[in-house]
């Protein structure tokens, strides 16, 4: 398979990496069909215990508590995103129309869960050695980036995706206001498309309100495609 060229794993038994790349909206319009959800719930668990062996050996100096918050970016929805637009992932997941037409194929929740899959299919194809490396090789960059404090989910651009498919459309964020001292402000502002107000959203920087904004008028957008299909 042309994705196992991509994350440089051949597989033995080509059926796990299958089932990895298989969301529940495909498998529920073919009968008996495997699709990943177990997979994402195992995939979890060695991430989990990859990202956690890593920076307990790379980050000694740091306490109990400051692993956990570093963990916990690197294994969040966000960094699983990253990886998922670094294997082009959307592409290749089996999905039904109706997913795929409401922006399954850039969901970054869909996505995420997907990536978790891919693990677990890993690991029982090759065993738990093998897999905390195919961990690591992908998760190094992000594991530097949480260190550093470095990692947001770009909703921005998951926006732009998905509404420019069929066309331009004219995406503009504005600052609503901002309030709080200098070294503490908060900022409010929303994403205007097309002169219409989808969503809002606030932070502690003019890039974090911006995002969430993103984020709001996502959530809406994959609402209404929901209602309406």
């Amino acid at each position: 398979m042309e994705f196992e060229k991509i994350i440089g794993r051949p597989f033995q038994n080509g059926m796990l990496l299958e089932t990895a790349l298989t969301h529940s909206s495909y498998a529920n319009q073919h009968k008996n069909m495997n699709y990943n959800e177990k997979l994402e719930f195992l995939g979890d668990a060695v991430l989990q215990l990859a990202i956690t062996e890593k920076i307990y050996k790379e980050f000694q100096e740091k306490t109990e508590g400051e692993l956990t918050k570093l963990r916990a970016l690197i294994v969040c929805e966000a960094s699983l995103h990253l990886v998922a637009k670094k294997w082009m992932l959307g592409k290749y997941i089996r999905m039904s129309k109706g997913e795929e037409i409401t922006g399954g194929r850039q969901r970054p929740a869909l996505l995420a869960d997907a990536v978790e899959a891919v693990i677990a299919a890993v690991y029982l194809d090759q065993g738990m050695e093998a897999a905390k490396a195919f961990v690591i090789e992908n998760f190094q960059d992000i594991i530097d980036m949480a260190n550093k404090n470095e990692i947001v989910l770009d909703y921005k651009t998951s926006l732009q995706e998905i509404l420019q498919e069929n066309g331009e459309i004219e995406i503009k964020y504005e600052m609503i206001r901002y309030e709080g001292p200098p070294h503490r402000r908060k900022f409010y502002s929303k994403v205007v498309i097309d002169n219409l107000t989808m969503g809002k959203g606030e932070g502690y920087s003019k890039k974090e309100s911006e995002q969430l904004a993103a984020k709001d008028a996502l959530e809406k957008y994959v609402k209404a495609e929901v209602h309406h299909g």
